[in-house]
């Protein structure tokens, strides 16, 4: 996949380039963001999205906000990296990966301030940190993309829902990942991707990026997944995540539960492919999650056309949970959790440090 969905340009100052997503699939125009105002913005508007790349993004916001701040006392720098990771923080409320990038970076700081760094050292230490942090997303995307395709087999056809492929994250992806692991391995794998409504990151996202790596791929309205499952053209399920809470409850893009309940229906193997980075073991139940609400707009008016009346009432909820009793797996950069349960998850977290 030659996607380079974010990355970090220059020093004194640099700046982070990314894909303007919102403009997919008919104009790849890459984004340059130079303050942490305009990545607050291009994190809620979309323009980059998808929890690794969205925990990519937040780190490098800390260092747009303190990059030109080595003049200030350790103490005050330090200050400045929290209240810059306070205004990222706000952004978006569901994909952990945020909040777990932006506790790095804050983290990072303060270890090497009480270990007696300057300033420079200070930011010098920042940049280290978040160059870590997408390099180990790119990592974790090649394991987990080997680790997936042991599951499937040539032939096959798998689901998916949204995008999680290139685009969001820093490397080829979590649940697309499988896939162009199993493609190098020349296995022929096919895809039936929903277009993933209001937003359309399947149809915009998903399906423009397997087409540029050459996987076939077909587009079909979110209604229609029941329909290819009852006509048995679907061998597996493959999604993301954006929290997955201690017991294996899963938090993903609208409209995945129920893509969840009809593999179930038609014993179909519904597995999730995220980090441990997406875990967030203070929540104990998918309940416990916050679901973020989008603007009515962006189902009354998608893409500047109004298709509802006038005032019409809207609920737009951008996430739903899945319950870890339709999970197949989840497959991780330490394996896959089979059939999750609190007692295996923690083993996953306790294995890859996290716990």
């Amino acid at each position: 996949m030659a996607v380079q969905t974010i990355a970090w340009h220059g020093r004194d100052p640099g700046y982070v380039r990314m894909i303007e997503q919102t403009l997919l699939p008919g104009d790849a125009r890459l984004l340059e963001v130079r303050n942490v105002q305009d990545m607050v913005d291009a994190i809620y508007r979309l323009a980059v999205r998808g929890a690794p790349a969205i925990g990519v993004a937040a780190a490098y916001g800390v260092l747009l906000g303190v990059q030109d701040e080595g003049e200030r006392a350790p103490d005050e720098l330090v200050a400045l990296v929290n209240e810059t990771a306070d205004e990222l923080a706000a952004a978006r409320p569901t994909a952990v990966n945020l909040f777990w990038a932006l506790d790095r970076m804050r983290a990072r700081a303060e270890r090497d301030r009480a270990a007696g760094a300057d300033s420079p050292a200070i930011l010098e230490g920042l940049f280290e940190e978040a160059g870590a942090i997408a390099e180990e997303d790119a990592g974790q995307c090649e394991r987990m993309g080997e680790i997936g395709a042991e599951l499937v087999a040539d032939g096959m056809t798998v689901l998916t829902h949204c995008n999680a492929g290139a685009l969001a994250t820093a490397g080829i992806g979590t649940a697309l990942a499988p896939i162009y692991a199993a493609k190098r391995q020349g296995k022929n794998v096919a895809v039936f991707a929903d277009e993933t409504r209001p937003l359309l990151q399947g149809a915009r996202l998903t399906a423009w990026e397997l087409m540029q790596a050459g996987v076939d791929v077909t587009l079909i309205t979110d209604n229609m997944a029941a329909r290819v499952m009852y006509e048995g053209k679907v061998d597996m399920v493959f999604v993301g995540s954006d929290r997955i809470a201690r017991n294996g409850d899963v938090c993903n893009k609208i409209g995945t539960y129920g893509v969840a309940v009809l593999a179930k229906q038609h014993g179909i193997p519904f597995y999730v492919v995220a980090p441990l980075s997406t875990f967030d073991p203070s929540v104990a139940t998918g309940a416990d999650i916050p679901i973020e609400e989008r603007p009515a707009e962006e189902i009354t008016e998608g893409f500047g056309k109004r298709t509802a009346p006038e005032g019409v009432r809207v609920y737009n909820p951008a996430f739903d949970v899945t319950p870890a009793e339709l999970v197949t797996g989840i497959v991780t950069e330490v394996g896959v959790i089979e059939h999750p349960n609190t007692e295996r998850v923690e083993e996953a977290l306790r294995r890859g440090g996290r716990l």
